[in-house]
């Protein structure tokens, strides 16, 4: 493969591909239209000499070289980026920009930390995802985000976690639960109950499944749903208990509609980390944003959930 007639705009084109794996939602992200994307990508394989995607059905998927390559834009579009921000650092501009990845249950009060720090740094260009545990935990192995807010961190790669609040987690009921009106309720009395739990690869199920196996309790039943909000609502429709973050459900417990069951052992103590790989760069716009999560992060985040 002759990698000096490479171009950047090829590998961008074609790392947008390989992260969505499709065509179309690439060209949308870099306003670009398909059959321009699909050109970059086509002379892409012309200096591969292979093939880099396959196509199954409507999907496409990355051939062996495919993934290769993209590692490569991967790391590529890392250093211009860093390049580009150290540039503007020198400058003495308030430049750059930042990825940031937020476990979903973090979402109730990820918002209000962003706008915070953009108010207080405007030059600083904001992205921000939302996913599963599982999900962000992969955008950090890829190095497609800078940092992420999240429980637990990783431990199967090398990554700092820097805590910077406390995370309680808590069973909850609908108000007119028979559990709800005891003042204190053993864990072997969930073994009656229907739990709704979140899905594989939520930090929150995992937390869920530690307790249950330490105090020892199967219960009769479990509905998987696939998010706070769908457990909440099925909560308040008497569908079950739950295993949440008390930081979800804020609104809900204001107005009576959730209530707090006074499980022995709750609220589980976990914390809120921010976290990223232990050989990441740290460009002035991420060390800005640490910076400011350790002096602001707790604060912030009482005000907006409370707890």
């Amino acid at each position: 493969m002759a990698l000096k007639n490479v171009t950047l705009r090829q590998l961008r084109v074609f790392e947008a591909v390989a992260r969505l794996l499709s065509y179309s939602r690439a060209a949308e992200e870099l306003h670009l239209t398909q059959p321009a994307v699909s050109m970059q990508v086509q002379a892409l394989e012309q200096l591969a000499g292979l093939p880099l995607t396959e196509q199954f059905g409507k999907r496409i998927a990355l051939t062996p070289a495919g993934t290769e390559l993209a590692q490569l834009a991967r790391r590529l579009g890392a250093e211009v980026r860093a390049t580009e921000e150290n540039l503007a650092a020198l400058r003495g501009v308030e430049a750059g920009s930042l990825h940031i990845g937020v476990v979903s249950t973090a979402k109730y009060f990820a918002p209000a930390l962003l706008a915070e720090f953009r108010r207080r740094h405007p030059g600083i260009t904001l992205s921000l995802s939302v996913n599963n545990r599982s999900l962000v935990v992969k955008q950090l192995a890829n190095n497609e985000i800078d940092l992420a807010l999240m429980g637990s961190p990783p431990k199967d790669f090398a990554t700092v976690a820097e805590r910077f609040a406390e995370h309680p987690l808590i069973f909850i009921a609908a108000p007119d639960h028979p559990l709800a009106k005891r003042r204190r309720v053993p864990p072997e009395a969930l073994a009656s109950e229907t739990l709704l739990i979140r899905e594989p690869g939520s930090g929150t199920r995992g937390a869920l499944e530690r307790f249950l196996e330490e105090h020892q309790v199967k219960p009769q039943a479990t509905i998987e749903l696939g998010s706070n909000e769908t457990i909440k609502q099925a909560v308040m429709a008497g569908l079950g208990i739950a295993f949440l973050s008390e930081h979800t459900i804020g609104l809900e417990r204001q107005v009576g509609r959730i209530l707090r069951l006074a499980v022995a052992g709750t609220p589980v103590k976990r914390g809120w980390h921010l976290v990223f790989r232990a050989d990441k760069r740290m460009m002035p716009a991420a060390s800005a944003f640490q910076a400011f999560i350790k002096a602001e992060g707790a604060r912030l985040l009482k005000a907006q959930v409370g707890g």
